[in-house]
């Protein structure tokens, strides 16, 4: 098991795999095509056309790194987050609900945990700019990231010596978001229309928080996932693939996760707190099927089967859990089915009884 991962490991490194991931991700993220699949199938193939044409002129080819340039993250440890100091910039209440607000829909805030968002807000400072003013300039390294209190930005992308407009975003509206994920030139000059009220925060800081939040719950997720008897038969490079595919899904008192007779899209596991399955008959009477608690799972007969739920999941008390979509677990847990399958007549006491 060990000598597999190593030989993955060794595979990815000798392919330079995560550079190249890194510049895929990077122009989806200033492209923002539609469709994004599509978008990846072209750009790989432009990539294999250039690697064809650098071969057919038999010419050396250079990393990819250093072909395209400016393409780099500083590898963060465990040490770096726990040594890192939380910055704090005094706001008042209005100012960080606004502030959280804007940045809701943002993609690069999604995943955070309520106190992870707090020291992002935490962290931001007010930038003010007048009108005419140039944030930032095309070429320039990237330094911050910016959320649009009050006022209007404008795009610009100079290609061939003419500089052309490219769009333009107002309140709440963010800019600047590929500095933190990557130490690479800005890739457009952003020009205040109006007078500015801008929040910012520095690529360090942000990324110190992201990448701190993507160690603990990486951690904290193998560590749970190796207690879960069901994966006691996936290998270890598998369950860290899990680990990165899992969602953390909170539940309250009473809250219904699953309902019998819906369709089913996710798998769930819970890592903390107690889950009562019920179901209904035919006769149109429900029973408790279940008490499900740390380490258990369910929504997986739907997954199965290509059914809809066959029970009802309803939190009893706060209920942390993780949740698998479909094709996730179709791709990770396959080799585990069987074992699931196993189970599924479980569920069905209350109704077969009746």
């Amino acid at each position: 098991m060990g000598e597999r991962v190593a030989e993955m490991d060794a595979y990815l490194k000798e392919h330079n795999c995560e550079a190249l991931l890194k510049e895929i991700v990077l122009a989806l993220c200033k492209e923002r095509p539609e469709s994004h699949l599509q978008f990846i199938i072209d750009y790989c193939k432009k990539l294999q056309d250039e690697e064809e044409e650098a071969e057919e002129e038999e010419a050396p080819m250079p990393s990819r790194t250093s072909r395209r340039g400016g393409i780099s993250a500083s590898v963060l440890s465990a040490a770096d987050v726990d040594d890192y100091e939380k910055k704090v910039i005094p706001k008042d209440a209005a100012t960080m609900m606004a502030l959280q607000h804007s940045i809701k829909e943002n993609i690069l805030f999604l995943h955070l945990e309520p106190d992870e968002l707090r020291d992002v807000l935490d962290a931001m400072f007010l930038v003010k700019a007048s009108a005419g003013d140039t944030v930032i300039t095309q070429g320039d390294e990237g330094d911050n990231f910016y959320v649009i209190e009050k006022g209007t930005i404008e795009f610009y992308v100079t290609d061939g010596g003419d500089e052309k407009f490219v769009g333009d975003k107002s309140d709440g509206g963010s800019f600047g978001e590929l500095a933190l994920m990557y130490n690479q030139p800005r890739a457009a000059t952003c020009k205040a229309k109006t007078d500015l009220s801008l929040w910012a925060i520095d690529a360090d800081t942000y990324r110190r928080i992201l990448m701190g939040s993507t160690l603990r719950k990486r951690k904290s997720y193998e560590d749970f996932l190796e207690k879960v008897d069901i994966l006691a038969e996936v290998d270890r490079y598998e369950r860290m693939t899990l680990a990165d595919a899992l969602e953390a899904a909170n539940f309250k008192e009473g809250e219904v996760i699953v309902k019998q007779g819906d369709e089913g899209s996710e798998f769930f596991l819970i890592m903390d707190g107690e889950v009562i399955v019920t179901q209904t008959n035919e006769a149109g009477e429900t029973g408790e099927v279940a008490r499900l608690s740390d380490g258990s799972y369910f929504g997986e007969i739907a997954l199965l089967n290509n059914d809809k739920r066959h029970a009802t999941c309803t939190a009893s008390g706060e209920v942390k859990c993780v949740k698998v979509h479909r094709d996730t677990f179709e791709r990770i847990l396959g080799p585990i089915s069987e074992i699931l399958r196993r189970n599924i007549e479980n569920y069905d006491k209350f109704v077969g009884s009746k």
